[in-house]
């Protein structure tokens, strides 16, 4: 859903609670739409998120990292100029409005402190970022001029103007019983005209400004116990209507908001709201969160990180499904043509028949039967003969073929194993890819690509850019914990970095990191290697699963499997361990390296 005006008054309550006072240490603008605020003094440090996407316009704290490109963008550069060391004073919003200011003093060059706003309008299509002085706009995210907007232009240099209110539609904080009555009476006594607003949360919607369709229809269904409830059904004068919506209102007025998601039966965030949800009974799990700023990260940008994933990796994930697909069919063929060899003992049988009955065959004759010696009832076989050929040559005919077949086995035995090692490898690309948090994290996979020849190597850049670094966890105990991105970096921690007396582990039987405790020569505590299986169970492909194997040994017991892709190992003296995939343990592990 949108961030609706009243749920955004709700993230400018906390955020004026959190960050007036903050400076803005640093500005960055990891995507075209996002930029993200590093904010320090008056408390613990914080990075602000302001989207002016189409679809996730929002602005909240964020926990989540994101990748800078590698030249950062004009608007980027300008909000660097004006906005570095700038102070927040203030955090307002437009009475009903989905818009909220960021009131600031900046110094300039010279350390002379001017008032600056910065305005983050959530407004469908037309949601800006923009930067302006007491008056008139210094520039924008988004320039809007007259041909893609008749109605308002917001261009630099410009004065601002507020966006227009939507025309026929009334303040919900301005309306009290008398505009009530003023309202909804004429369209409740006209009943028989089957109005375009004919249900009540559609009448809702319809006169009044900032709600949201879920809250006009959560109203209708505490009022009547539906969310359609129809107008000509109503009885008592829009009543329990009433009481709903002053009530809903009451507690905008003072302040009582609470982060609600709603979540689907496969645990995927479904909508959000800043009151409990009650209208869909059951069929979605309402979930409190501890901050709004936490449910939007949660609701927003994880989702947005694995579409844009998803997006920048398609080509590659187009390859490896197309090269996955193909060894599966050649395998498949194998695997037929193997069952068929292992079924050579007819042939070396049938030449065996045909030179003990030679006496039998006579010139031209396309079919021997005779009894066969081999079948425990002593019964008769049928052996085709080719007419053209003596009894000595149809009898080498099937001992030539039986030699072959014996051959042809332990060459698709061979061709079978490569094979099913190559599927695995190709599924622990896909595996990696569903796991890869930034472009820098696909572009070591491109270059493993490339490296195993399933894509061709582009231009290189004189540049080069840094590796990603392997994930780092701090364990309870304090110990060092690491984990591979990756094939490549798992090859590097494995069988480069680590020390022999460094604990290793894995998901067992399935695609995923490796993890690597450093033990500075010590064993691991129970504590610590729990934790390690746990990271090792969320980094691979079962994280879905309740209970994940994983085995663990002295990284001295792991070696490079012979000829294997990269990422494929062989390990002895290993032990097994059961661990549960928890996405709040890894939080409080990779917080432990800060």
């Amino acid at each position: 859903m949108p961030l609706d005006a009243l749920c955004l008054a709700a993230v400018r309550e906390e955020l004026a609670g959190r960050i007036t006072g903050m400076k803005i240490e640093k500005v960055q603008q990891p995507e075209r739409d996002v930029v993200i605020l590093a904010l320090r003094g008056g408390g613990e440090p914080c990075r602000l998120l302001l989207s002016a996407g189409t679809g996730d316009a929002r602005v909240h704290l964020t926990e989540h990292q994101f990748e800078n490109p590698s030249a950062p963008p004009m608007f980027c550069m300008l909000l660097r100029k004006h906005l570095t060391g700038a102070r927040i004073t203030a955090v307002t919003q437009p009475q009903a409005e989905r818009a909220l200011v960021l009131d600031i003093q900046a110094p300039d060059a010279l350390g002379i402190v001017s008032d600056k706003r910065l305005i983050i309008e959530l407004i469908g299509r037309v949601s800006n970022i923009i930067l302006a002085d007491s008056e008139r706009i210094i520039d924008c995210l988004r320039r809007i001029g007259g041909e893609l907007s008749d109605k308002r232009a917001v261009l630099p240099g410009m004065l601002y103007r507020a966006p227009l209110p939507q025309e026929g539609k009334r303040d919900p904080y301005d309306v009290n019983e008398e505009t009530w009555q003023e309202l909804f009476h004429p369209r409740l006594e006209n009943r028989s005209g089957k109005p375009a607003e004919a249900t009540a949360d559609k009448l809702l919607l319809s006169c009044f400004a900032a709600l949201s369709p879920l809250i006009c229809r959560e109203l209708s269904w505490r009022a009547y116990g539906a969310v359609d409830y129809r107008i000509d059904e109503i009885t008592d004068g829009g009543a329990a209507l009433r009481g709903e919506f002053f009530s809903l209102m009451a507690a905008v007025r003072s302040a009582q908001f609470e982060p609600w998601r709603l979540m689907d039966s496969e645990g995927a965030p479904f909508d959000f709201s800043f009151v409990k949800i009650l209208q869909y009974e059951g069929s979605l799990q309402p979930v409190r969160d501890g901050s709004f700023s936490e449910m939007l990260d949660s609701f927003y940008t994880l989702a947005a990180q694995r579409t844009r994933m998803r997006q920048r990796a398609s080509a590659m994930l187009k390859t490896i499904s197309s090269a996955h697909g193909r060894l599966a069919r050649k395998l498949a063929s194998q695997n037929e043509e193997i069952k068929k060899s292992r079924e050579r003992e007819d042939l070396r049988i049938c030449g065996d028949l045909i030179m003990a009955n030679m006496h039998l065959i006579g010139k031209g004759d396309a079919e021997l039967i005779a009894r066969d010696y081999y079948a425990e009832e002593d019964a008769m076989r049928s052996i085709a003969l080719d007419t053209r050929k003596n009894p000595q040559q149809n009898a080498a005919r099937y001992y030539k073929e039986y030699t072959k077949a014996k051959n042809a086995e332990k060459y698709l035995a061979e061709q079978i194993t490569l094979g099913e090692n190559e599927i695995a490898y190709l599924e622990s690309v896909l595996s990696e890819i569903g796991r890869a948090e930034g472009e820098r994290d696909l572009g070591e996979i491109r270059a493993e690509l490339e490296q195993t020849g399933y894509i061709k190597g582009g231009r290189k850049s004189r540049e080069k850019t840094p590796a990603a670094a392997p994930m780092r966890f701090i364990s309870s105990s304090g110990l060092e914990i690491t984990a591979g991105k990756n094939n490549m970096q798992n090859d590097t921690l494995t069988l480069k970095t680590a020390k022999k007396s460094d604990v290793w582990l894995h998901a067992q039987k399935t695609h995923g990191a490796h993890v690597i405790i450093s033990c500075m020569g010590s064993v691991p505590d129970e504590s610590s290697l729990h934790e390690a299986a746990v990271i090792a169970a969320y980094y691979s492909s079962a994280r879905d699963s309740g209970k994940v194997a994983v085995d663990y040994a002295f990284a001295g017991n792991v070696k490079k499997q012979p000829g294997g892709r990269p990422g494929m190992v062989i390990y002895t003296n290993y032990k097994t361990i059961a661990a549960s995939p928890d996405s709040e343990v890894i939080k409080k592990l990779a917080a432990g390296k800060r």
